[in-house]
């Protein structure tokens, strides 16, 4: 019976070692070496597998310069972890001091969250950095899993119903633009109000509800150029690129179409109607569809001045 017994028992404490085995060298390795081990958890379904001019993704997160910092918060982000780990080295003597600042500049942080999916953009990204160098990344994410299931599963049926294979690129775009404004309204109410009984300012209210806030639009525009295979992201400006007496922002479409990058802008292309006509007009135009950054600033300075598009280019290089 001990013959028996004996092996059984050498099998079982073999497989628990080589379960933990990685983990336990992890942990002998630090302690020899005391240098710390980051865990990295696995991507989600929307990492974007794209790199820009302002972010690139890393999975070297020992950072040595400001632009590593820049690439760690990005990845994070577009992974879609809701925290990470990571340390500073002895060599990067600022890192403390740059880490404070990037995660204390809210435009830094506004304008890094456009470049992810919009399902693993955050509403909230919070820092806690150690004395000792460990620094911890919190992040919460706008959209539910319940609402990602929801609108997935709806994009997918329109796509399906709308794009036809004998669609070219430009059509599968113009297609999507068209039905999105024909389908939604702008919430005027939230833009006055700042509340509204509308989803409007996520991709669910012009999916489900009818309306949208620039936004809205553009989350709804992101998604189905990702699910199209359409390299894009989003360009925002901020009441500090548009001057002191502007309240809020405003967030469009960037889009790698045909060797360049482009500019749609669907709360532009559904304009609001005038509200002195007695009959309530839909408009539905094309003005800021695939156009230049030359082209946007040209129809911005038509009848209506637009001065919403005055991005800073720093943060979105590619219209350098």
């Amino acid at each position: 019976m001990k013959k028996i017994i004996v092996p059984i028992i050498c099998i079982i404490l073999l497989g628990i070692t080589l379960i933990f085995i990685n983990p336990i060298t992890d942990t002998l390795a630090s302690f020899i070496s005391n240098e710390p081990v980051i865990v990295v958890n696995s991507d989600n379904s929307y990492t974007k597998d794209n790199d820009y001019l302002f972010v690139k993704r890393t999975k070297d997160f020992i950072p040595y310069s400001y632009q590593d910092l820049l690439n760690i918060y990005y990845s994070a982000v577009n992974n879609g972890w809701d925290e990470f780990t990571f340390y500073c080295p002895s060599e990067y003597t600022n890192c403390l001091k740059d880490i404070t600042e990037i995660s204390g500049d809210e435009l830094i942080l506004t304008h890094l969250n456009n470049y992810v999916h919009p399902f693993n953009s955050f509403t909230n990204l919070r820092t806690i950095i150690n004395e000792n160098g460990e620094i911890t990344i919190y992040i919460n994410y706008l959209y539910t899993n319940e609402e990602i299931k929801k609108i997935d599963a709806r994009v997918d049926e329109i796509i399906s119903e709308l794009i036809t294979d004998d669609l070219d690129d430009y059509d599968k775009i113009k297609t999507i633009h068209d039905y999105i404004i024909n389908n939604t309204k702008y919430d005027t109410i939230r833009n006055e109000q700042n509340d509204s009984k509308y989803e409007s300012n996520t991709a669910f209210g012009p999916l489900f509800q009818g309306y949208a806030t620039c936004n809205g639009y553009t989350d709804l525009m992101a998604i189905f150029l990702s699910k199209l295979g359409f390299n894009n992201y989003k360009i925002a400006t901020t009441p500090e690129d548009l001057g002191s007496d502007a309240a809020t922002g405003h967030i469009w479409n960037a889009i790698y179409f045909e060797d360049e990058w482009l500019h749609i802008d669907l709360t532009w292309d559904d304009p609001v109607p005038d509200p002195s006509m007695s009959e309530e007009t839909d408009y539905l135009f094309h003005t800021y569809f695939l156009v230049t950054t030359e082209e946007m600033h040209i129809a911005d300075d038509g009848d209506t001045v637009v001065t919403e598009h005055n991005f800073n280019p720093l943060f979105y290089l590619e219209y350098n």
